[in-house]
């Protein structure tokens, strides 16, 4: 049975050589069919497929034991990671973006575009069906073996897949009717970058939030409470702190127990908790319990 490094491995490496045959075929595709948008689409798997490169190598770091240095682990790796990734696609957008509105000024301004060709098309839906495969293949990996970067990177190749639609649209509607709709291309290029952008920034927030150790969700804190108090003993928990740390995440808490219990017994239904908490959030989970008698 393959490990988590393999899965993750083995489903990078897939997306890297499909981003390295879309790469190279929407270059030429661009060039020939005279279609901004196409290459502009090219530019995007390039990102995606440097982006490959980083997930495979943060990946590897993340997933190193605890040490001497690092005793929580090396998971904040795959935030990294996740933020490199963000910021790389905030580049493109911007690139997209302001090589399309650089066109439709150049439009505006009563020059005319040059329609592109039917090739630029053809390549454009290629690249929507390889890249929709490639994002529910990484995507399904990525939460069977919980990662945080792998998720990221399958969003990272929708939002190719986002850009060849609106390519496709832009391109459809240059070739169908002629020069005096070209314009459509670089529309569609801004279209593209705006989408691109807000994948950008939803991956940073995720990222930043973990850096600066965010709390869990709320729907998340409240069903660790609700898994708690499946043991009766328990009759309060306060200074409850969660936080995500890479892939697994840490729960800190104090809980009240009756004062009459010996430390054995605590021990036990602190032990069960704890289990309990591992099997629904992951065995890697960080469980600190803090036990106090009822007062």
């Amino acid at each position: 049975m393959q490990t988590r490094d393999q899965r993750i491995y083995k489903v990078t490496i897939t997306g890297s050589i499909v981003n390295m045959i879309l790469l190279l075929m929407k270059f030429v595709a661009g060039i020939l069919g005279h279609s901004a948008a196409m290459i502009a689409d090219a530019v995007h798997s390039l990102s995606d497929f440097l982006t490959d490169i980083v997930v495979i190598a943060f990946v590897r770091l993340s997933t190193k034991p605890a040490d001497n240095d690092h005793d929580y682990g090396h998971g904040k790796y795959e935030t990294i990671a996740t933020s490199l990734i963000g910021m790389a696609l905030i580049v493109v957008a911007i690139m997209l973006g302001w090589n399309g509105i650089d066109k439709i000024i150049y439009v505006i301004q009563g020059n005319t575009l040059e329609s592109p060709g039917v090739i630029a098309l053809v390549a454009a839906v290629v690249s929507i069906m390889l890249k929709e495969w490639v994002f529910r293949v990484t995507r399904k990996v990525a939460r069977e073996v919980n990662s945080q970067a792998l998720e990221a990177n399958a969003w990272h190749h929708r939002s190719d897949a986002l850009s060849s639609i609106g390519t496709a649209i832009g391109i459809g509607g240059a070739v169908l009717l002629g020069n005096n709709w070209a314009i459509l291309d670089p529309i569609a290029a801004v279209v593209v970058s705006i989408l691109i952008f807000a994948t950008a920034f939803k991956l940073l927030r995720q990222a930043s939030g973990e850096l600066l150790e965010e709390s869990l969700p709320k729907e998340t804190e409240d069903k660790i409470e609700e898994i708690v108090y499946r043991d009766n003993a328990v009759t309060d928990i306060h200074r409850l702190h969660t936080r995500r740390i890479g892939s697994i995440i840490a729960i800190e808490m104090h809980l009240r127990l009756p004062a009459e219990m010996t430390l054995e017994e605590a021990h036990i239904h602190a032990h069960k908790i704890e289990d309990s908490l591992r099997e629904e959030f992951g065995n890697g989970t960080h469980i600190m319990l803090h036990i106090e008698p009822v007062k």
